[in-house]
């Protein structure tokens, strides 16, 4: 079901479908590779971005793969995130994932400081900041993750660079989402938080209000 999946997605009006890339050893799930997305592709037109939760070898031997999964519907670059804790020659893959013609994003995992990745910030196109521990679906949000993305947001602006910045885990219609808009973070990636509504399309239209008004200044506060 997964084509009728990544239909209704579309029609519901999200930017982006992500993929997330587990192989039961970076993280302590196991999904699918990259034949599950490219099979998706001919369901729909959104951009996909795939989220390698993948140890270094998996990421290394099977990065064309990734690549080529994650492109649009008429080749365009789809976003392939790497994580910073699992490639120990991360400026090689993300300038790998350029080359293969991707969209060279990094993740960084609750524990891991933004300086981690500050010398590659000029490879990436997105930083997308854990705000739970990669794995598993459902989990609470981590509202200390704030000052990760402000100081991320502050960087790309002093530098002047064009880099979004995402937030993954355990974002909801609330709070959650509008702290981390005003925070600075531009992308948001909802799994139940989305899934929780009647339908897909209320979910995603709530969770895109919450942001924007929060982007405005309407910002909701922690309960």
């Amino acid at each position: 079901n997964m084509g009728a999946c990544v239909k209704d997605l579309e029609e519901a009006g999200v930017d982006r479908i992500q993929f997330d890339v587990m192989d039961g050893n970076f993280v302590p799930n196991l999904t699918f590779g990259p034949e599950m997305i490219e099979a998706c592709r001919k369901y729909c037109n959104v951009p996909f971005e795939t989220q390698l939760m993948v140890s270094q070898y998996n990421c290394e031997t099977m990065l064309e793969a990734y690549v080529k999964a994650t492109k649009g519907a008429n080749g365009e670059p789809g976003v392939v995130i790497a994580h910073a804790e699992a490639n120990i020659h991360l400026h090689r893959v993300l300038g790998r994932i350029r080359d293969l013609g991707g969209s060279p994003s990094v993740a960084l995992n609750p524990h891991t400081p933004f300086e981690m990745i500050e010398n590659i910030m000029d490879m990436v196109d997105h930083v997308l900041v854990m705000t739970v521990n990669p794995g598993f679906g459902g989990q609470a949000y981590i509202p200390t993750m704030l000052n990760k993305i402000r100081k991320i947001r502050k960087f790309v602006i002093e530098k002047n660079l064009n880099v979004d910045i995402e937030v993954d885990g355990g974002i909801k219609a609330n709070w959650t989402i509008s702290q981390c808009a005003e925070a600075g973070a531009n992308c948001f990636i909802a799994g139940s938080g989305m899934f929780a509504y009647p339908s897909l399309k209320e979910g995603c239209d709530e969770l895109r209000s919450v942001a924007l008004d929060a982007q405005k200044g309407k910002i909701i506060s922690e309960p």
